[in-house]
């Protein structure tokens, strides 16, 4: 039996793919979208992803339907909590876009609730499930790189669209700028690597003079007892996404992903070892598009067919740690 899916708003930057995802994955039925806003309806309603769609009148009308059994959240930064929060009180599985809002103790109670009801509760990171990820994760998770002491990590934007800054409307997305919101991508990734930082040192600047309080050319250090890992974030790179990369270097090898979609994997051995050689050498990984691979596991989790690959604890941990590396806790 398919599993009905609901989304509610459409602000997102994830929330066009989020919905093509949706209609296109044939274990789910995509009953609609639930949008507040009547202007961002038929403005951003009229992108393509959306056409077919139904769009719902009010949410208390997904809310209240026990065959609903979950809501994507994909409004503004600042709406998603809330979605989040009347969802799992209603009984109903989240797919939560990321960063989970700015207020550490509102997404807390979320999780607490979903907690105690058994509920699934997933962050959207779109690199989770991309094959070069996974392969990085499975080596140094392993052991096969032996033990990871260092992390580095780049992943830049140049927004296309000059009203980026403007258009955001929460705490985090104005005081911690690039950093909250694109590096959190990569913070996944250490959190998944190392666990929660002792220590984590937050770095600002605004180039963009015409929004001062922008932070756009960000950094954060992450601090372990015997591993450290560096973030780079900022949004005024030239194509930025041939130079969005992850480092792992451990005592036994490293592997450098550049760029991160579609990826391209290089992986360095201290001898032979699981069908790869010493040294330096390219390694093929599959290009997946975004987003498929996330819906696929919620589907499985919720039913029950595996253990989620993230679970409440580390969403919450994530997220402790991106509001740290924000300079917003």
């Amino acid at each position: 039996m398919k599993l009905r899916f609901a989304q509610f708003g459409i602000s997102h930057d994830h929330a066009s793919s989020k919905a093509r995802t949706l209609k296109a994955n044939e274990a789910v039925d995509f009953v609609g979208i639930y949008e507040p806003s009547e202007e961002v309806r038929e403005t951003l309603g009229a992108n393509d992803a959306f056409e077919g769609v139904q769009w719902l009148p009010s949410a208390e009308e997904v809310l209240e339907d026990e065959t609903i059994v979950g809501i994507a959240a994909q409004g503004r930064v600042s709406e998603n909590l809330d979605f989040a929060r009347t969802a799992v009180e209603h009984g109903k599985h989240v797919w939560l876009d990321k960063p989970a809002g700015d207020d550490l103790e509102a997404f807390r109670a979320v999780l607490d609730i979903a907690r105690q009801k058994g509920l699934c509760v997933q962050l959207g990171y779109m690199f989770r499930y991309n094959a070069g990820f996974q392969f990085v994760l499975d080596w140094a998770n392993s052991g096969k790189l032996g033990k990871v002491f260092s992390v580095r990590g780049r992943i830049s934007t140049r927004p296309s669209d000059e009203s980026l800054w403007a258009r955001w409307d929460s705490r985090g997305e104005h005081e911690g700028g690039i950093m909250f919101i694109l590096a959190p991508h990569l913070i996944d990734i250490i959190v998944a690597l190392l666990g929660r930082p002792e220590r984590v040192t937050s770095f600002s600047q605004n180039l963009d003079s015409t929004f001062p309080s922008a932070q756009d050319n960000t950094a954060a250090v992450f601090e372990y007892p015997d591993a450290m890992a560096t973030i780079e974030s900022a949004a005024a790179e030239v194509s930025s996404g041939e130079s969005r990369r992850l480092e792992v270097y451990g005592t036994r090898g490293s592997a450098i992903l550049e760029p991160l979609s579609p990826p391209a994997l290089r992986l360095c051995l201290d001898e032979d070892r699981d069908g790869y050689e010493e040294g330096w050498q390219r390694v093929e990984i599959e290009d997946r598009p975004a987003h498929i691979g996330d819906l696929e596991a919620l589907v499985a989790d919720i039913r029950g067919e595996k253990s989620p690959d993230r679970s409440l604890d580390h969403e919450f941990i994530a997220q402790e740690t991106i509001l740290r590396a924000a300079g917003l806790l």
